[in-house]
């Protein structure tokens, strides 16, 4: 009990792998003192208005094997709601085939990503599951926190087709030419991750990452390698990556609403040949498949591309030495 006078102890929002990776990069005082201040236990207006103006909402979750996903849900804005600071209600389900369809359980963690393409907005809110319906889920959110527009490419809206009740789904052990194709060519993914438990609950994050394209390199041994650029210091990712190394990827094709989804094994290279071999990266990470699939035409949204980001390093992408991807 404190006593009179005393002040409560700011509670850390950090877990013991984001403070690993914190310290490591020698940021661990400065992210003592903006985590309180930066990830919140409820969600600002500004976040709850945002939230509910998106056509589309990128989820991370858990399966039962504990392998991460990143999914993508698209309703017409307003399909999320927040009736309280606390609360998201998200009045869509994710399509049969998608991992997300076998995870959305009472209590299991959740990470989503709102990311507004045509501003380069984007706020995170991760939680619990607080109920399933026919018609979709509710989240209670336990960390909400916006992220700069760094890295995000601008992309207009230019087509909505009937979104599909069902689709093809092509479930995958190994790469084929067409995925390496999406991955050797993208300039935008998301990623899944998460940390064990410290206590009773598990914490799952999903966020973006951008680059120039062909910034997402197929290396000679099956392993898809992320440059990781300067950013706001949380490592998020990188924690949940040093505390449990395992994640998944979302890439997008946006000319035809074809979603790739990977899982798989990770690891970080925090420095070395490999990181200097890319100029602006200050580290890089790689995941190993094992299994993933396409879900084809899932996304009834259509977009073009307007504008790379300012903040790309000036460089060549690694097309020259991805194993032949073009």
């Amino acid at each position: 009990m404190d006593t009179p006078g005393s002040e409560a102890p700011v509670r850390s929002p950090w877990h013991a792998g984001e403070l690993a990776a914190q310290a490591r990069v020698g940021v661990s005082e400065r992210m003592a003192q903006v985590g309180p201040r930066t990830i919140r236990p409820f969600m600002p207006d500004q976040h709850r208005l945002f939230f509910a103006s998106l056509p589309f909402l990128v989820v991370g979750s858990v399966d039962q094997e504990g392998w991460p996903w990143a999914s993508l849900l698209s309703g017409a804005p307003g399909f999320v709601t927040s009736p309280d600071p606390t609360t998201l209600r998200v009045a869509a389900r994710p399509l049969p085939g998608d991992p997300l369809a076998g995870t959305l359980a009472p209590s299991a963690a959740v990470g989503l990503l709102g990311i507004e393409l045509p501003t380069r907005r984007r706020n995170r809110a991760n939680g619990r599951i607080a109920g399933v319906d026919e018609s979709g889920f509710t989240v209670a959110v336990e960390q909400s926190f916006g992220n700069c527009p760094k890295y995000i490419q601008l992309r207009d809206y230019v087509d909505a087709v009937t979104a599909p009740t069902a689709v093809p789904v092509e479930p995958f052990s190994d790469l084929a030419d067409d995925a390496r194709r999406l991955i050797g060519n993208s300039d935008t993914c998301f990623v899944a991750s998460y940390a064990p438990a410290e206590g009773p609950k598990r914490a799952v994050d999903v966020s973006h990452r951008g680059g120039p394209p062909g910034f997402l390199r197929l290396a000679s041994d099956g392993a898809i390698e992320v440059p990781d650029y300067s950013g706001n210091r949380y490592f998020n990712t990188l924690g949940n990556l040093v505390a449990n190394p395992r994640a998944g990827l979302l890439l997008v094709d946006f000319a035809n609403g074809d979603l790739l989804q990977v899982t798989g094994r990770a690891s970080i290279v925090w420095e070395g040949e490999e990181v200097r071999a890319l100029p602006g990266a200050e580290r890089l990470w790689r995941l190993t498949p094992t299994h993933g699939r396409w879900l084809r035409g899932a996304l009834p949204l259509r977009f073009a591309l307007r504008e790379l980001s300012p903040h790309l390093p000036a460089t060549e992408t690694w097309r020259e030495t991805s194993s032949g991807v073009t």
